[in-house]
């Protein structure tokens, strides 16, 4: 086996620290006594790493995203993909994704499993030699099967010289990875066997698993030209590499520039969209198709462009030959993937805040699911195709070159891919969560002057933050700031590196502390939790205790003293929404739904407004509330506290029993509630009619009404309620009802000492019913009045594709659910399961996989949307829509208030334009998301303390998916996701198969005395089994543990 210089692209002349012959002979040595194709790889892999120049002495630090996965990119690009080195079967790929990432059931005491932690040593091996073309080459440690698969046809018909790369230099660029996904494992409690490490916020790609060298190819430049992203020349002459010895050449594209990517927009050559990245996978980014269809793939670091999640981009498509492959059976196997706790799963565990009692925001916020890209893989997998040998579908697969099967490839099977060619506007916050640590190489130049941060957050690039910035002892006791965390905000990111620029903004405190954690999530998220400024403040109201101006009130309906009462959550402070409820002669009612007159305390176009317009939301934590607006206002003069004059915005019915509206009015008057109820008064007026609550049973009443007096108008809006709900549904109307967890917190250190999954109530239906009501009615009034100006909230239909996998998955499951519009769906969902409990959990299971398909509600103007179809809010089956009733903590609804005010000639018309209510719909959008984000990060937080403090918790839960090696289960006590993983348990053995079409996993328990009989369990989609959640040695981090089958409790 001949191997000359000219085969690696190097001469001792040019810098190899080897001679040609010590080459030869040391490599066709272990060549020729190794045939194994995986062996021969890795064997050419360390070769060409030997003879790569010396690093420039301008980056000392190896780039985080030094995979080899852009090879693969690379040849992709250039038409070739395996069949330049020896090309990976399937099987082979497969067993050594088992090995590497939870272990080979067969050889469990010699498998090594590479994790991330959240607060472990996140930058794996490499931390021990981070200058990546090192004379020595740290590899992940692991037992690799060399020996188990044969030599491939095309191996053995490769040409020699193409065997080892050539002349492969060291800008090559390996995207897509993440070194820390090759983290040592970080504590001594988490042996080899036990599943992978799984954060708050993040965790490993699933593809780690599937290992740096997993189907990937080395590929010269002389094959394949420039790799994507790089600027390289596929055949340096040596006064190239002279000159990039002093050079560094750049890793991403240059950006468009503006005129070419609107033109490129205009031409249709380009597409915008909101990019999002896989969180679980952080190599992995997605873009809504125009065609509403299967989003855009981008794969990679280097294809993303620098560009970060929820940033605004416009991509590029590439050619159709490197568009992905996408197969049913290539469903992720457990076996390489992480996939996610309540930490990374939070798309599905959609918190409710005591204090949130908006109705519109309980439908809606099933709906704004923002990351479906893994639930739609687990939702194939669910159906049963994965086999043992198959690879992950994360792997991107060269489309057949051969035209016959090109035409025989349907677009069903091909998923576009794209590349982002520029920044239209970055929506992320560029701020990061994590923690800092000195170079390695500690003499290097740039060791002088920075540290490196690593966010907590995989999608974010690590960071350089001046030395100057970090705390005084750091570089003496760099140890004593390994577990505090850190927020630093992006300045800056090189094309021509991997790492970006910053500045360390503050220390934040020790991690898995809630204080420090929910400063960070925060920062993050972009929420302005700032104290109010004076500029701001100065808007308020000076002269207190402040009282409504007479000529004010002579303007307004006085409706001070009609029987008006709030029905709010208990701690509720800011209260915005009041009802009233009178019998006529005739038998029908007059209800009145009153809502806080924000609008005149916040004039359009002033500090606060535009303080309020970029807040857009009040954030609702676990602990507290970030506000809006100032807490005068939300707490104070706007909140409808009971027995205090407060300035409204009414609308009035009068209704029949059966809900019927026979007339409407609109205006502007003044209130005084009688009472704050909660929905416990309110529920136990409803369940107990026939008893009076006393006077102590209640908080305190206005002395102008009696407690019958309010309990009556209560059992008549129940009573309408009830028509109008069941009218709504009978006309289409779905809702998806999902578990949602609240905690009874600790008075004095604000600690969780208990959690309950939210029980949504008759009283709560009662109140969700007019607040639609009055949404609805202001909807068609500023649509009728302004049809280019009028502020609407539109539903979209369920994504096709996720729509189409689900609707397979239950047919193969058997289920008989009806997709044909929202209405059936609900119906069909409703009438599939009884009444008892095991019914009621498969409703959950299938509740939750209905509701991710289902697009985000979002604000529009109506008039940049010229089709009216698309105003349709498809969860309600309505076609106008929109948010009146939560101005104090919702800045869309109070701009609904200014269009309804000069719509009924009470006050001025709106200054805005119709493209800067559209920005700010736009916005508000944004803010929105991120705001529900932030919530549920809030109470992952909290539940995971509590695991902590007050575990370890057991509880029935119910199986939503089955793997291969694992399975997931729905937590039916606390309502949250976990994977639990076969080879954490202890089992003789696991098998896989189909049943028919469903999966299903046999469990082969160890006896636990000597001379028991192994104990079997069979899980399948429903089963209902036990498990513990336990708080692992890791902050904030917990896992669910099977229990076996008939242990005692």
């Amino acid at each position: 086996m001949e191997h000359s210089k000219a085969n690696h692209g190097l001469s001792p002349k040019e810098g190899s620290n080897w001679t040609g012959v010590q080459q030869k002979n040391a490599y066709a040595r272990l060549v020729q006594q190794h045939h194994s194709g995986r062996f021969k790889f890795y064997l050419n892999y360390i070769a060409q790493k030997l003879q790569l120049e010396d690093a420039s002495h301008e980056d000392t630090v190896c780039d985080r995203d030094c995979t080899i996965e852009s090879l693969q990119e690379g040849s992709v690009k250039s038409g070739l993909h395996s069949n330049m080195v020896p090309p990976y079967e399937k099987n082979s790929a497969s067993r050594f994704e088992k090995g590497c990432a939870i272990g080979d059931p067969d050889r469990k005491s010699e498998v090594v499993t590479y994790r991330i932690g959240r607060y472990g040593n996140e930058d794996g091996d490499f931390d021990q030699k981070e200058k990546l073309f090192s004379a020595k080459i740290q590899f992940p440690k692991g037992n690799y099967d060399f020996e188990s698969r044969k030599e491939s046809q095309a191996e053995k018909q490769m040409p020699k010289s193409q065997a080892c790369s050539k002349g492969v230099s060291r800008e090559i660029l390996y995207d897509g990875g993440d070194r820390r996904g090759f983290s040592r494992i970080r504590n001594k409690s988490e042996c080899a066997s036990s599943p992978p490490s799984v954060d708050r916020r993040r965790q490993i790609s699933e593809s780690h698993g599937e290992s740096m060298f997993n189907t990937q190819t080395i590929v010269s430049p002389l094959q394949t030209g420039t790799a994507r992203g790089a600027n390289h020349s596929s055949g340096s002459t040596p006064h190239d590499k002279k000159y990039n010895k002093t050079r560094k050449r750049n890793i991403f594209e240059a950006y468009l520039s503006r005129e070419e990517v609107s033109a490129g927009l205009k031409r249709g050559e380009l597409i915008q969209g909101s990019l999002r990245i896989n969180p679980k996978k952080f190599h992995e980014a997605f873009l809504p198709s125009p065609d509403g269809l299967r989003d855009i793939f981008i794969d990679g670091v280097v294809s993303r462009n620098r560009a970060l999640n929820g940033d605004i981009v416009a991509v590029k498509l590439l050619p159709r030959e490197q568009w992905k492959v996408v197969k049913p059976e290539a469903c992720d196997d457990d076996k390489t993937s992480v996939k996610a706790d309540a930490a990374q799963q939070a798309e599905a565990l959609h918190h409710v805040r005591d204090g949130s009692k908006s109705p519109d925001l309980i439908i809606e916020a099933q709906f704004e699911c923002g990351i479906e890209d893994d639930l739609h893989s687990k939702l194939s997998c669910n159906v049963g195709n994965e086999t043992k040998d198959k690879p992950g579908s994360s792997e991107v697969k060269k489309v057949p070159s051969n035209a016959t099967r090109q035409n025989q490839m349907t677009d069903d099977g091909l998923q576009k891919t794209a590349k982002v060619v520029y920044i239209l506007e970055q929506k992320h916050s560029r701020a990061a969560t994590g923690f800092i640590k000195l170079m390695t190489d500690k003499n290097g130049e740039l060791a002088k002057k920075f540290a490196l941060f690593s966010p907590i957050d995989h999608r974010l690039p690590r960071i350089y933050v001046p030395l100057a910035d970090c705390p005084e002892d750091f570089l003496i006791r760099p140890q004593d700031f390994a577990s505090t965390l850190f927020i630093c905000r992006i300045t800056a990111w090189r094309a021509d590196s991997n790492f970006a620029e910053g500045k360390l903004m503050k220390s934040l405190g020790q991690a898995g502390e809630i204080e420090p954690e929910t400063e960070g999530i925060l920062t993050e998220y972009g929420v302005d939790f700032s104290e109010f400024s004076n500029n701001v403040l100065e808007y308020l109201p000076q002269n207190l205790p402040w009282t409504i101006p007479q000529e004010e009130l002579e303007n307004r309906k006085d409706l001070r003293k009609e029987c008006i009462f709030t029905i709010d959550p208990a701690t509720a402070r800011d209260l915005d929404d009041a009802l009233s409820c009178k019998l006529l002669p005739d038998g029908n009612f007059e209800v009145g739904v009153h809502i806080a007159d924000v609008s005149y305390f916040v004039a359009e176009g002033n500090a606060l407004d535009l303080m309020a317009s970029e807040r857009a939301t009040s954030v609702y934590l676990v602990q507290k509330v970030i506000p809006m607006l100032p807490r005068l206002l939300c707490e104070e003069l706007c909140s409808l506290n009971p027995m205090a004059d407060r300035l409204t915005f009414s609308v009035i019915w009068k209704i029949t029993p059966q809900g019927k509206i026979l007339e409407e009015w609109f205006g502007r008057s003044v209130i005084c509630s009688c009472v704050k109820l909660s929905y416990d008064h309110a529920q136990s007026m409803i369940e107990s009619p026939d008893k009076l609550l006393g006077v102590g049973e209640l908080p305190p009443v206005s002395s102008d009404h009696t407690v019958e007096e309010i309990q009556q108008a209560v059992l008549n809006l129940h009573l309408i309620a009830q028509n109008l709900r069941r009218q709504r549904f009978e006309d289409g109307a779905l809702r998806l009802d999902q578990l949602k967890l609240s905690f009874t917190l600790d008075k004095e250190n604000g600690m969780p000492q208990g959690c309950y999954i939210y029980n949504y109530r008759d009283s709560n239906k009662l109140v969700e019913e007019f607040m639609l009501l009055a949404n609805m009615a202001a909807a068609h009034k500023i649509y009728r009045r302004f049809p280019e100006l009028a502020l609407l909230r539109r539903h979209p239909p369920p994504q096709t594709k996720l729509l189409n996998d689900l609707i397979e998955f239950c047919d193969q499951m058997g289920i008989k659910l009806d997709f044909t519009n929202s209405g059936a769906l609900h119906k069909s969902l409703n009438d599939q399961f009884g009444a008892d409990e095991y019914s009621a959990a498969r409703k959950e299971v299938l509740t939750n996989m209905c509701s991710r398909p289902m697009q985000m509600a979002v604000y529009f103007c109506t008039g940049m949307l010229r089709n009216e179809t698309l105003f349709h809010h498809y969860a309600l089956n309505v076609p106008l829509y929109t948010h009146f009733t939560s101005p104090i903590r919702r800045y869309a609804d109070i701009i609904v208030h200014r269009l309804l005010a000069a719509a009924i000639g009470c006050g001025p018309p709106l200054q805005l334009p119709q493209e800067a209510i559209q920005k700010q719909a736009d916005h508000c959008n944004d803010r929105k998301t991120a705001s529900k984000r932030v919530q549920e990060l809030s109470a992952e937080l909290f539940f995971s303390v509590f695991v902590k403090e007050c575990g370890p918790l057991e509880s029935e839960a119910m199986v939503m998916g089955v793997l291969n090696e694992a399975f997931d289960v729905l937590v039916l006590r606390y309502g949250v996701q976990k994977r639990i993983y076969c080879n954490a348990l202890a089992l003789q053995s696991s098998h896989f198969q189909q049943v028919g079409k469903k999966p299903e996993l046999t469990l082969v328990w160890s006896p636990e005395l000597n001379g028991d009989e192994p104990v079997q369990q069979v899980i399948s989609i429903f089963t209902l089994v036990e498990v513990v959640l336990k708080s692992d040695n890791v902050p904030l981090k917990y896992t669910a543990v099977l229990k076996r089958p008939g242990a005692e409790n």
